[in-house]
């Protein structure tokens, strides 16, 4: 058997590309403006548009709150010229509810700043800057990944 089929179906040179893609779009950000493109600040930059409470109005919040906004919007338009342009612009679907998908993705949000950053946020940019609490973070989250894949499959037929 060829553990490269088996895992890659549609082959694996757009995941290569997609990192390749990120990594660099991650460093030129950083050498051209010296700001740093994680993610998981999006949300708490975005949340001080609409709560008061002091920790959303802190000054890195409020200050970086509009390049925020477009770096996020650049990740949807990337993804949508991609999606329009590379793989055919059919529609995708997926069987999970749309109240679901927007509760996952409040309480993912939630935790990647009780976390001080999300998994690719840490890995990306944290781990691209040597900084070694990124390093023990991203091995902390391998670890519970392995963990809870090999728990689910004694569990799952």
């Amino acid at each position: 058997m060829n553990l490269g089929v088996t895992l890659f179906p549609l082959g694996w040179q757009h995941y290569l590309l997609g990192g390749l893609l990120i990594g660099a779009g991650a460093a030129l950000l950083f050498v051209l403006t010296g700001r740093i493109g994680g993610m998981s600040t999006v949300f708490s930059s975005t949340w001080s548009y609409l709560l008061q409470r002091p920790f959303f109005q802190q000054r890195r919040f409020i200050d970086s709150r509009g390049w925020r906004l477009i770096y996020a919007l650049g990740l949807i338009l990337g993804a949508l010229v991609w999606w329009l342009g590379f793989a055919g612009g059919k529609p995708e679907a997926t069987a999970v509810p749309v109240w679901q998908l927007l509760v996952g993705g409040f309480f993912v949000g939630y935790g990647a700043r009780l976390g001080n950053g999300c998994t690719s946020g840490h890995g990306i940019c944290g781990l691209g800057s040597l900084q070694l609490p990124s390093l023990l973070a991203v091995l902390t989250f391998m670890a519970t990944a392995f963990i809870t894949a090999n728990l689910i499959a004694q569990v799952m037929p």
